[in-house]
């Protein structure tokens, strides 16, 4: 089972129409780590989520998908501290913009203390967005990581500047997982704003050298890519679809990848070779353009995604 580590919210859709004076809103589940959580089982992977969950009625209605998608609770933790939200408007290509309401909420205030003894049963712990840059759960994330043995580290940054706006605290946050990260997948938008100045190939060869295992860039409608520490390359088109939004895209690509690398990771990735690291790039490229063409985080499940 993999075990994700990091938040869980409520995303508000601001709907276009209305008078200045009013807003009006359409709130859906989400958090990238939830969202891949859900993913992962939807694809029939085998998959936890560790957070904190508010008691509160966003927050029970949280637990209840979590269980409804048939998500291991066994590393949950309740509390009272408030639900984050995130408030949500879309441009006319569907591209999100995001603005968080999350002080001293939930997610953001798991601390060191809070880490649970991980089962056996865990072969591998994922870590994402803005849980990996805000104290205190940053910290205790870092604690995590540092704790867990053998077990296979993934990464997606998914920076959110609306919560962090230092780009240089996302780096070194960053850097500090980066010895321990055997998968590390990445948006070009991301890229961008961590470090402008590298070329997708620079920084997969930078990573590489850092001792991970597998990189993966992904570039919207764009063409997403895959370098291995063992030389292969891979690069694969999305297929065209009529987008809804983008929210979840990346978490669903992230779901997918862990998915496809099963119970025992490390030697997936070892396993691979450049027909299996392409297939492996299309399945969560196709995975991903299911859930542009619905609204909101609403992952696919393994018989909707095109496996030819």
């Amino acid at each position: 089972m993999f075990v994700i580590c990091g938040e869980a919210l409520f995303d508000l859709f601001m709907q276009p129409d209305g008078s200045p004076a009013e807003a009006r809103f359409e709130a859906r589940a989400g958090g990238s780590p939830f969202n891949v959580a859900i993913g992962m089982r939807r694809l029939g992977a085998k998959a936890g989520l560790f957070t904190a969950i508010s008691t509160d009625v966003m927050g029970e209605k949280l637990a209840t998908m979590l269980v409804d998608e048939d998500v291991s609770t066994a590393y949950l933790l309740r509390t009272a501290r408030k639900t984050t939200l995130s408030v949500i408007s879309l441009d006319a290509e569907g591209v999100p913009a995001y603005t968080f309401y999350g002080d001293d909420a939930a997610d953001t205030g798991i601390v060191e203390a809070d880490l649970p003894a991980l089962g056996q049963e865990v072969v591998g712990l994922h870590f994402g967005s803005y849980s990996i840059a805000v104290a205190p759960v940053a910290d205790a994330a870092l604690a995590l990581v540092k704790s867990a043995g053998e077990r296979f580290i993934s990464l997606d940054p998914n920076i959110r500047p609306t919560v962090e706006p230092d780009m240089s605290i996302w780096r070194a946050r960053v850097e500090a997982l980066l010895p321990h990260v055997h998968l590390l997948k990445i948006s070009s938008e991301d890229l961008e704003v961590l470090y402008p100045d590298l070329t997708a190939e620079a920084f997969a060869t930078q990573m590489l050298a850092a001792g991970v295992q597998l990189v993966v860039l992904t570039d919207g409608g764009e063409a997403a890519r895959g370098w291995t520490a063992t030389g292969l390359q891979a690069t694969v088109a999305p297929p065209k679809v009529d987008v809804v939004d983008t929210v979840g895209a990346g978490d669903t690509f992230m779901a997918s990848l862990l998915a496809e690398l099963g119970d025992a990771p490390h030697d997936a990735v070892k396993a691979l070779d450049e027909a299996a690291l392409t297939r492996l790039l299309q399945f969560c490229a196709n995975a991903a353009a299911i859930t542009c063409t619905r609204q909101g985080a609403d992952l696919p499940r393994r018989a909707d995604i095109p496996t030819a």
